[in-house]
């Protein structure tokens, strides 16, 4: 079995975890909505995610809605007591499954309630904020109505900690001036690394930063570089993709999700993948390429 805990540890709030997570949003049905095709399956990978070292999962009640945190409680509650349980608020979904903001007091309170409920919590350990400003990406707008009820909820003891989803440096900046943010989650990879000063900006005042779509977002030349170099190591795109991040900063968490156990194998794998230097050097020109490109 792979050995994840090669691939270091970080805080998340009063937490270490394993840099090396899950993410839930693919255990819903086609386009996160619905339930799986496969329930016994999805209770399968979870299983095993959590049997082979995985203390942090990342979800949402919006996924489904409601589908995976459902399945979360139904495969492993009662939860191991270092297993640390992320959800985020502030969408919901429409019935031709849409996405649609949710970022009034209400809403969000509703959503911390529910997620309470679908998974069967006392305290929620971390709730991101996502900014639905943009839709697709990050846009500026005061949040400082939203972080100020999640600050609430915080006070009342059904949050231990707040992070943002989807945010830019001026929105952290406001919502650090507001309560302790412990985490941050925005779209980054090799190819898009819009986030690159943030990160080492975070990673100076010990946040963590948690990307998603490690492999959105490619040209088909960046696509073969990666594969090229995959191939050279015996290994997959995405293994090497969330290797490379794991090296690229020490307050990265990453929390790839599948609803296959044998992709789950092989991401889990990616902890105990080496880059070489002329590795390295060929990927992080894949981000040098996408910046002359910009």
């Amino acid at each position: 079995m792979t050995d994840i805990s090669k691939a270091g540890t970080y805080k998340l709030g009063d937490r270490t975890v394993k840099r090396l997570g899950y993410g839930a949003m693919q255990l819903a049905g086609p386009g996160v909505f619905g339930p799986p095709k496969d329930r016994d399956a999805a209770l399968a990978v979870l299983r095993e995610a959590i049997a082979s070292g995985v203390d942090h999962i990342d979800t949402s009640d919006f996924y489904g809605p409601h589908v995976t945190n459902q399945i979360i409680r139904e495969a492993l509650h009662p939860y191991p007591a270092n297993l640390t349980i992320v959800t985020k608020v502030s969408a919901r979904r429409g019935a031709d499954a849409s996405w649609l903001p949710a970022m009034s007091p209400k809403e969000l309170t509703e959503a911390v309630h529910d997620n309470l409920r679908n998974l069967g919590l006392d305290v929620i350990e971390v709730v991101n904020l996502r900014s639905m400003h943009g839709i697709h990406g990050p846009a500026e707008g005061s949040l400082e109505p939203q972080l100020n009820t999640l600050a609430e909820l915080q006070r009342q003891g059904l949050i231990r900690h707040i992070g943002m989803s989807n945010v830019t440096s001026t929105q952290i900046a406001q919502g650090r001036s507001i309560t302790e943010i412990v985490c941050v989650q925005n779209q980054y990879n090799i190819a898009q690394r819009d986030d690159d000063a943030l990160i080492d900006a975070l990673a100076a005042d010990g946040i963590a930063y948690v990307p998603f779509f490690p492999l959105g977002g490619f040209t088909p030349l960046q696509s073969d570089t990666l594969a090229n170099v995959a191939r050279k190591l015996g290994a997959t795109p995405m293994q090497v993709a969330l290797a490379w991040l794991l090296r690229r900063a020490p307050n990265i968490l990453l929390i790839p999700g599948t609803s296959s156990l044998s992709h789950l194998r092989e991401n889990l794998a990616a902890a105990e993948l080496d880059l070489p230097a002329d590795a390295l050097k060929v990927l992080n020109g894949i981000g040098s390429e996408a910046e002359q490109a910009a």
